[in-house]
């Protein structure tokens, strides 16, 4: 059988190429590693919307093109948490059947309010600036939502059982926090938090973190 000889080169060609590709993917994966963990409370209550971040990591990170939804439906916001990357737009839903509004007091929203609107509607706000946005409806005072606005796609919101995980994170030594929406809240006298924990990323493997939150 007569083989093409231009036909062989650029089927060989094409070869080496997606070789080179699939070889570079898997040198990243292993150039990568995991963190599990465990959230431990004197409360179950206390676990509940906490999130678990690493606070820098040295590189640059694009926004998702896709936006993230934050509902507001039942009187509630949906999530109550909601962490985001710097960089990234939300749309605010109104499920609910009454008219509903959107804004926030903290410099990390810009002060933004986005007007009311009706059952169906939405509208959006791009998050630039790193913190925590404290989002407030300004007809329902007692409607109250969190967004937080990272520097890097290394988090997640802690399961209901207290424990979390997070994986694809580059070696490295790194400061993983603990966040949730009661350590600005006191009780008596004495703030719901925990340590950040010194953490080392080596690839190929899993890191496992314990949180004490007291």
């Amino acid at each position: 059988m007569r083989i093409d000889r231009k036909a062989f080169i650029i089927f060989f060609a094409t070869f080496l190429v997606t070789a080179g590709i699939t070889l570079s993917t898997l040198a990243e994966g292993k150039e990568t590693g995991g963190i599990k963990g465990i959230i431990k409370a004197k409360k179950v209550k206390y676990v509940k919307h906490c999130v678990v971040y690493i606070d820098t990591v040295p590189n640059n990170f694009e926004p998702p093109q896709d936006h993230v939804v934050m509902d507001q439906k039942n009187m509630t916001f949906i999530p109550h948490v909601l962490p985001v990357i710097k960089g990234t737009t939300v749309d605010f839903l109104n499920s609910d059947e009454v008219q509903h509004n959107i804004y926030s007091p903290d410099a990390v929203a810009d002060h933004m309010n986005l007007g009311t609107w009706l059952k169906g509607e939405k509208r959006s706000f791009t998050f630039n600036t790193l913190g925590i946005a404290t989002i407030l409806c300004n007809v329902h005072s007692d409607m109250l939502a969190y967004i937080l606005v990272l520097q890097n796609p290394y988090f997640a919101v802690v399961n209901k059982d207290g424990s979390f995980a997070l994986s694809n994170i580059p070696e490295g030594k790194y400061v993983l926090k603990l966040w949730n929406p009661r350590a600005k809240k006191s009780f008596w006298g004495k703030q719901i938090k925990a340590e950040d924990q010194q953490i080392e990323i080596h690839a190929g493997s899993v890191t496992t973190v314990t949180f004490q939150l007291q």
